[in-house]
């Protein structure tokens, strides 16, 4: 590999300015160019909507950029911290500086968000980045590495493409920081080569993220966003619901709510508003998840009107009722639009379920009583939660975005995202009168009386 991640530093603190410069050419790149990205992502997508790319990618992009530049000069400051009173005039502050080269991995179904986002962060703490974008966008990977060789120097950002050899070397280079996001197998091969290095890891993984409906909410409101949440991107998405908790007896009525709100957003997924699944591999396996559940007696309801398979490589939404605990369905991630409903008989039930299952990115509930919404909150674990609706939370700037155990590891998105990619640097000064001289040796009596005060004040008060 052609590149390295050790590079000297031309400033070891870039001031704000430098930052906010680097901001505004990866903002100016989005704004000037927004047209060409989303073409070369609905190429590589073989029919991704331009809608769908500008709400998804290009909008959140550059509000991020804009969070992080309002924000920058207040995340850039001294904190100060308190000094215990035995250190007192002593000050205390932390400083925030650039860890140095940061190494982003981007996967192939956000291409454009999931680079910007941790490359915004990085960017923002002073920091330099390689980043490495998927081998399944090739367009997308092309035209983003022209565009930002003609606004950074190689030194500021460099775009690393190729196949998953390349992936795999990419991520054993000496990184000051690495972000991966991915799949949870291969964030373990990840993380045990960033390892070797002892290279400070961030993870965003996927998992099966439940969606839950409460007891005696009306189904007609609470169908819509579901499938909105599933469907955007063809259920490519690391936050999509995959799988819904229904009451027992309302599964029915549920799917019928999700059938009847899909054809309102899509009609029968022929009018260019619906992705493409990526390519050829991942349409088979989706299929193949089809074939499983239904051979096992699972059943399967197309959610669009109309007859036939849809064109190209759009899959015919299902949801999926009576759903084999032991299939592949309910095992794996589904990153793709079919929707697992599975019954609960009480609420404590639905609670149980997802608890003993691994730790999800995200957690859907819609119910309007809030003390079942909080007490799901409170016994539970995930890495966020929105209510009545899916995936806003991931939108908000001054919310952390991150998983938890085998969804990921840190988190990143406005002030956590600067924080993670800087050093929180202590610093002491210390005053030139001062008491610690009387704790220094020879160890007399006045140092015994004066240790036996610190020992007991405030103590067992």
């Amino acid at each position: 590999m052609a590149f390295s991640a050790r590079l000297s530093w031309p400033t070891p603190q870039p001031d704000i300015a430098s930052r906010l410069d680097r901001l505004h050419r990866l903002e100016s790149l989005l704004l000037q160019h927004g047209d060409e990205i989303s073409a070369a992502i609905d190429a590589d997508f073989s029919g991704r909507p331009g809608m769908e790319t500008g709400l998804l990618e290009l909008f959140p992009s550059l509000e991020g950029i804009a969070y992080a530049r309002k924000n920058l000069a207040r995340w850039m400051r001294d904190e100060r911290r308190h000094v215990a009173l035995w250190f007192l005039p002593g000050r205390a502050r932390v400083r925030w500086q650039p860890l140095g080269v940061v190494g982003i991995v981007v996967p192939w179904n956000y291409p454009l968000y999931l680079a910007i986002g941790p490359l915004t962060a990085a960017l923002a703490a002073g920091n330099r980045a390689l980043v490495k974008l998927s081998e399944f966008t090739p367009r997308f990977a092309e035209c983003f590495a022209r565009l930002v060789a003609a606004r950074f120097a190689p030194d500021e950002v460099a775009i690393v493409q190729g196949d998953a050899a390349v992936a795999e070397q990419f991520c054993r280079l000496p990184f000051d920081a690495l972000l991966f996001t991915g799949s949870t197998a291969i964030g373990r091969r990840v993380m045990a080569a960033a390892a070797e290095d002892l290279t400070p890891l961030t993870l965003e993984l996927g998992g099966k993220s439940p969606g839950g409906i409460g007891p005696g909410l009306d189904l007609a409101p609470g169908g819509r966003p579901l499938p909105l949440g599933k469907l955007l991107n063809a259920g490519q998405t690391c936050v999509a619901p995959d799988y819904v908790l229904v009451p027992r007896g309302r599964e029915g009525a549920f799917a019928e709510a999700v059938q009847q709100a899909a054809c309102q957003l899509y009609g029968d997924g022929r009018n260019g508003d619906y992705a493409s699944i990526i390519n050829d591999r991942q349409y088979a396996r989706l299929l193949g998840l089809l074939d499983e559940v239904k051979a096992k007696g699972g059943r399967c309801l197309p959610l669009f009107a109309g007859e036939g398979a849809l064109p190209g490589r759009r899959l015919m939404p299902h949801v999926v009722l009576n759903v084999p605990l032991d299939s592949a369905l309910m095992r794996d991630e589904i990153f793709g639009p079919l929707l697992p409903v599975l019954p609960y008989d009480t609420f404590d039930q639905a609670v149980d379920f997802i608890n003993d299952r691994d730790r999800p990115l995200a957690l859907y509930l819609f119910d309007n009583d809030r003390r079942r919404v909080e007490s799901l909150i409170d016994r539970t674990r995930s890495g966020g939660v929105t209510v009545n609706d899916c995936m806003l939370h991931v939108a908000q700037d001054d919310l952390p975005f991150g998983g938890i155990g085998p969804s990921g590891m840190g988190q990143y998105h406005g002030v956590e995202g600067f924080r993670t990619f800087s050093k929180a640097r202590p610093i002491f000064r210390q005053a030139r009168f001062n008491t610690l001289p009387l704790l220094a040796p020879p160890y007399g009596e006045r140092a015994q009386r004066l240790l036996k005060l610190m020992l007991g004040w405030g103590r067992g008060k």
